[in-house]
């Protein structure tokens, strides 16, 4: 992710999980209806064609600081790309290996986790509308 920003001058990279090498069953629908939905507005709203709101991310340090970060929880990675977005940021994405999750997650395994994470997430696209 770092040759990315280094050799192709880019300032934001995303893993993205949404390739072939994800591993089937790593993601629940939930996780994978989300992640569309989500994209997709933001595809709407402003025009970056962002595929994953996938953890795994790279960005040079004063893109962050312009970023102004101020989300501690399940809404901060869609917070990171809609305000590159509003910036302009360039920005690619990268296929990255995705496995199954060893144990349960506290977000995406539980039902309360998915409805928390799902709200924080739309909340977080509208507020920044």
């Amino acid at each position: 992710m770092l040759d990315q920003i280094i050799e192709n001058n880019v300032d934001f990279v995303i893993g993205n999980r949404a390739s072939k090498l994800r591993e089937k069953g790593s993601m629940t629908f939930p996780q994978i209806a989300g992640n569309w939905f989500a994209t997709s507005l933001i595809i709407i709203i402003w025009g970056y064609k962002y595929q994953d709101l996938g953890p795994f991310r790279a960005i040079r340090y004063s893109v962050l600081q312009k970023l102004q970060m101020k989300d501690r929880t399940y809404g901060w990675t869609v917070e990171m790309q809609i305000k590159a977005a509003k910036l302009k940021i360039p920005f690619t994405e990268i296929a990255v290996p995705y496995r199954k999750r060893v144990g349960i997650s506290k977000i995406s395994g539980t039902v309360s986790g998915t409805i928390k994470a799902g709200y924080k997430i739309l909340w977080t696209i509208f507020k920044y509308l």
